[in-house]
């Protein structure tokens, strides 16, 4: 698997120390939150734009606000590599795929937990990446939701009948044993936050959580 890092949960005074500490990790995950599609609010296009600068690692850019797209445009010149929006936040899910990988930048979809992961059926085709939030979106620490397991088999399942291309992400509640849990059922990606973090060995941690 790939391990993602989220950095919300690190010491922003001192960012390039910080992402110097998980530069064995391919990917970085960006989680940017507006205070309306989830209640916390975050960074914007500037802190891709600043990382861009001290990191040469994959951007993986989660966009969790309204309307995003009003906004992707600047999120791909700011530097991501992937951008994934929320089902829930747009009218025309197809269009902005469509309109993120125009760009050369891919593009990935997320649901919240109490979307049903059927409601993507239509958009597996043209995705790089599903993710699937296995705790509710905008806040960090909480507990994993069991029903994610099954959104993942579901998906596996699609995508080794149909030939699909798409990654699988989980972000949320994943430590080694979690870790492990969803490997088994065919994730390719884990967002990882605060249980990286709060080790005193990032890379060792990232090493043993991609190879569980």
């Amino acid at each position: 698997m790939i391990c993602s890092p989220s950095f919300l949960s690190c010491d922003f005074t001192k960012l390039e120390s910080e992402i110097k500490s998980i530069d064995h990790a391919k990917w970085l995950h960006f989680d940017v939150m507006d205070g309306i599609f989830v209640e916390n609010t975050t960074y914007d296009e500037e802190m891709v734009k600043d990382i861009k600068s001290i990191s040469s690692q994959f951007f993986d850019v989660h966009l969790m606000i309204i309307e995003p797209k009003k906004h992707v445009d600047k999120y791909i010149n700011a530097g991501a590599d992937l951008i994934t929006f929320h089902l829930e936040a747009t009218e025309e899910p197809l269009e902005l795929i469509k309109k993120i990988k125009k760009s050369n930048v891919k593009a990935g979809i997320s649901i919240k937990p109490q979307t049903p992961v059927e409601s993507l059926d239509f958009l597996l085709p043209y995705l790089d990446l599903i993710l699937i939030m296995s705790v509710e979106p905008g806040k960090g620490g909480q507990k994993f939701i069991e029903d994610s397991l099954t959104k993942i088999n579901y998906l596996f399942r699609k995508k080794q009948l149909n030939n699909y291309k798409f990654l699988i992400e989980v972000d949320g509640g994943i430590n080694l044993e979690t870790a492990k849990r969803v490997r088994e059922l065919g994730c390719d990606v884990i967002v990882v936050g605060s249980f990286l973090f709060n080790s005193s060995n990032r890379n060792q941690l990232i090493e043993e959580l991609e190879n569980v």
